[in-house]
């Protein structure tokens, strides 16, 4: 099955997109979200993980989540978290033992569970599900870590898995095209904008669209075969930017762009581009990026501009962090307040002392870590920090361009988005990847 969707990648892109009208149908996304679990438990069994079957249906339901989330297609709302732990764990256990024993993530995942025993939430609060939404993304992160820690995956492999991860981002795109109302009736303005992202959270929208963007830069780049024809990758690219800037969520789109920029930057090098043709690629690039904002913000009168340039509906310059730095500055005094941390899930309740509220849950995960975990948090940061800096500087130039771009964008995720999807630990744990089977640069 998986030989036949690589072997016609225009016909299951092209499924795929049907599959975005599909999902704006009451039945078809819940039988979608069960097949989709379901099927790949059955595949990786049935091969034996011998061509990184675990890989690739991992990084597919990486790349459902988002969508299957805004049409309700997940029975519960963290599925996507736990199916990414479930397929390479299976992946472990059925497949040719391939793992470096990666004691700092092992450390890292039990370190995260001291936490609990300072939870405490509010009486009617549920405990479970405090516990899980702050926890299933660290630990999904330390489990992929775990699975892919000096792993050795080809580099035909490694494309194969970015592919499978990209084909249900465009059922995601394709269905906020027939969700989102006619442009002329949306009264746009410097917020986040739900109506534009298929009637679900931007930011994690944006966020998938970047990663998006991201695969189709990397296909467009190397001339490997997406849809066979370089200029319907190129109105794949366009679009995917489009949808992205119409969603007002900056943290994403602006992810995207700097991991591309370094990506194509060590992938330059690796390919030994010369200056002028360097030079040609990044006038054709800033020709159509600019194309795009420019209309983009017509469509928009104008707020698109003011959106990413911190200013409000009037032109008035505004908290640029849209009030995420006063949630920041909260739970740095926490650390410094309790070293050994508030307990997993307890920030938005003690926020409620020094901002008068709950808040929502926090943005930014070293944050929540510090706030949350204490000492324990910060030491666990500094793990995820430094441990994939080593296969970046081991690596040659095609190992860098993946490996500092993943580790970026993971990065710059959780800074904006937390984790509270799979995508952020997913794409952190590609850092720690070996790529082979490629010429030496």
């Amino acid at each position: 099955m998986i030989e036949k969707i690589l072997n016609n990648k225009l016909q299951f892109i092209a499924i795929h997109i049907l599959f975005g009208f599909l999902g704006t149908l009451p039945v078809f996304p819940k039988l979608y979200g069960f097949i989709v679990v379901v099927i790949p438990i059955l595949l990786i069994y049935q091969s034996q993980n011998k061509s990184e079957e675990a890989f690739m249906l991992a990084a597919y339901i990486t790349g459902a989540e988002v969508f299957l989330r805004m049409t309700n297609g997940f029975i519960l709302y963290e599925t996507g978290k736990y199916s990414v732990i479930l397929f390479l764990m299976l992946g472990v256990f059925f497949g040719k033992f391939k793992q470096v024993f990666a004691v700092q993530y092992i450390f890292f995942i039990l370190m995260l569970l001291i936490g609990i025993v300072f939870t405490q939430v509010p009486e009617g609060e549920s405990l479970r599900k405090a516990i899980l939404f702050n926890l299933s993304g660290p630990i999904g992160l330390g489990i992929a870590a775990i699975y892919f820690y000096k792993r050795s995956i080809t580099k035909l492999e490694f494309s194969n898995a970015l592919f499978f991860m990209l084909l249900p981002l465009f059922s995601m795109v394709t269905y906020m095209y027939f969700k989102t109302p006619d442009l002329k009736e949306i009264v746009f303005n410097s917020e986040a904008n739900f109506a534009t992202s298929g009637g679900f959270g931007p930011n994690q929208v944006a966020t998938a669209i970047g990663l998006g963007m991201f695969i189709l830069v990397v296909f467009i780049a190397s001339k490997t075969k997406l849809s066979g024809y370089l200029f319907l990758d190129a109105l794949f690219l366009i679009y995917f930017s489009y949808r992205g800037l119409l969603t007002f969520s900056r943290g994403g789109i602006l992810t995207a762009i700097i991991s591309i920029a370094l990506f194509l930057f060590f992938y330059s090098l690796y390919k030994k581009v010369s200056f002028s043709i360097l030079i040609k690629y990044i006038f054709i690039g800033g020709f159509f990026l600019t194309a795009i904002w420019l209309y983009t913000s017509n469509i928009t009168g104008g707020m698109l501009d003011n959106r990413y340039a911190g200013k409000n509906k009037i032109g008035v310059k505004e908290d640029i962090t849209s009030g995420r730095l006063d949630i920041i500055q909260v739970q740095f005094d926490n650390f410094l307040e309790y070293p050994l941390g508030i307990g997993v899930g307890n920030g938005k309740y003690e926020r409620q002392k020094s901002i008068g509220k709950i808040t929502a849950a926090s943005h930014n995960e070293i944050g929540r870590l510090l706030e949350e975990h204490g000492l324990i948090g910060f030491l666990l940061l500094i793990l995820l920090l430094i441990v994939p800096l080593f296969n970046f500087f081991r690596g040659n130039f095609y190992q860098k361009a993946f490996v500092i771009s993943f580790y970026l964008m993971w990065f710059l995720t959780i800074n904006h988005s937390a984790m509270r999807i799979a995508i952020p630990g997913f794409v952190y744990a590609l850092s720690l990847v070996k790529i082979t089977d490629y010429e030496e640069a």
